[in-house]
């Protein structure tokens, strides 16, 4: 099972990377999708609204022929086979960009109508969205879909006030990926880089420098993924719990900061100014391993003449911040209902019994799109605990679903990229000298300042 497992999941992750990473506009796949599990119909032209009342059919919009698209289309047959044999799903191919669009010219001009049933949106975006116009989305928490079997860290994107809207989709647990060949050079295992902390994760990487020439991790400096994902590990962020900006006097963020810097200065952390020589860093063999969302496996897969010579293991926690833990999240996306949607009965059913509630959805999905769930009971099943010839005969999947129920939530803001951008811009000031630390980010504080007024 697991060969066949993998040469499918092969063929059908590798575009899907940049759609399930949080950052972006969702356009990462184009072209008509392949997908054979249709029985719904598909349209990108198509701008009808919602659903009839009382009827059996909703639309959706949503993104990505190869991941997205085929999942939703999925849990429509899921659902039409085992609850209503009438229902139907139009399916609206509509870019990340243009939902977040369509939704922003639907709130401003009153007009609700031609918005779809369901709608699929970037975690960290809903954030800004149900801020601005909470009445374009349907509160779920009365629904009858059961949000406590889902990761506390996924979920926490989706609620607003204490009240639930979303229902969480793809698993953006953060997981580093090593070379074992290259770490047995060092004379290291995956186990070594186990549940340890960045001073030790610091100290090995100058071994294996010292020992193979390569680099431990690489990232995008004007982009800062493993400052994020240091910041959740222990469940603190760039804001304050009312979404204001937390520049100044952040422990957890100085101390991200400082690590960071002793990584590059160490030589153990490649910085790369593009998503495109981020990829060659890790393909080209520059570098021992990666660590970001699980989605990075998609990349990792796709040199496939060192299959069996890859593990996955946790990320290293902060050593002096407080709940610091060895989890996190880097991107993902959750299914909302719009408030056009007129049989709103009939939308809570469906995600009742698909993403929240079917574990054939998910085992059937695995295979053809990659897409891992945060929905806890689909780790036990079988697909998910089928060990992976590439990685070293580790169950992944059902590890990537375990890490994500350990994944702390933190503070979030409407502006949350754009705050994003500017701790980007100061750290890479920090690092070329451009002033002192304690200067660099007041100003920064500043400038994210600047958004709130």
């Amino acid at each position: 099972m697991k060969k066949k497992l993998l040469s499918v999941l092969l063929a059908g992750v590798m575009v899907i990377s940049l759609a399930a990473c949080g950052g972006g506009g969702g356009d990462s796949s184009g072209g008509d999708s392949n997908s054979n599990s249709s029985g719904s119909d598909t349209s990108a032209e198509s701008d009808e609204g919602g659903s009839t009342e009382g009827g059996h059919k909703l639309t959706v919009w949503t993104w990505d022929p190869a991941f997205n698209i085929p999942a939703i289309k999925e849990a429509a047959e899921v659902y039409k086979a085992e609850v209503d044999s009438e229902f139907e799903l139009e399916v609206i191919e509509t870019l990340s960009d243009d939902c977040e669009t369509k939704l922003q010219t639907c709130a401003e001009s009153g007009d609700f109508g031609t918005m779809a049933d369901i709608i699929l949106m970037q975690d960290n975006s809903f954030q800004k969205f149900v801020s601005f116009y909470p009445e374009a989305f349907t509160d779920l928490t009365d629904s009858g879909i059961d949000f406590s079997e889902f990761a506390e860290g996924k979920l926490a994107y989706s609620i607003v006030d204490g009240k639930n809207y979303g229902v969480p989709f793809d698993n953006g647990a953060a997981i580093s990926c090593y070379r074992t060949d290259i770490l047995d050079e060092a004379g290291y295992t995956i186990d070594d880089l186990t549940d340890i902390d960045w001073d030790k994760f610091i100290e090995i990487g100058k071994a294996v420098k010292e020992k193979t020439g390569k680099y431990m991790l690489s990232g995008q400096a004007n982009s800062q993924d493993i400052i994020m994902m240091m910041l959740q590990s222990a469940g603190a962020s760039l804001f304050n719990e009312d979404g204001t900006p937390n520049l100044v006097g952040n422990d957890a963020l100085n101390e991200c900061i400082d690590l960071y810097q002793k990584m590059v200065k160490e030589g153990i952390f490649y910085e790369v100014n593009e998503w495109d020589e981020y990829v060659s860093s890790i393909t080209n063999e520059q570098c021992a391993g990666t660590i970001n969302g699980n989605w990075i496996m998609a990349t990792v897969m796709g040199m496939e003449d060192t299959s069996g010579n890859w593990a996955i293991t946790n990320l290293p926690k902060l050593v002096k911040t407080e709940g610091a833990t060895n989890y996190s999240n880097n991107g993902g996306s959750s299914w909302y209902i719009s408030s056009n949607c007129q049989n709103t009965d009939l939308a809570f059913d469906f995600m009742a019994k698909t993403f929240a509630g079917s574990v054939t959805l998910y085992e059937n999905i695995l295979p053809t799109t990659g897409a891992i769930s945060t929905w806890g009971p689909a780790g036990d099943s079988e697909a998910y605990q089928a060990p992976q010839e590439f990685w070293s005969d580790q169950p992944i999947f059902a590890t990537v679903v375990e890490f994500a129920e350990k994944t702390p939530s933190n503070n979030t803001s409407a502006y949350y990229y754009d705050v994003r951008e500017v701790i980007s811009t100061a750290i890479q000031d920090i690092m070329s000298g451009a002033g002192e630390k304690d200067a660099i980010l007041e100003q920064a504080q500043a400038d994210a300042e600047f958004y709130y007024q």
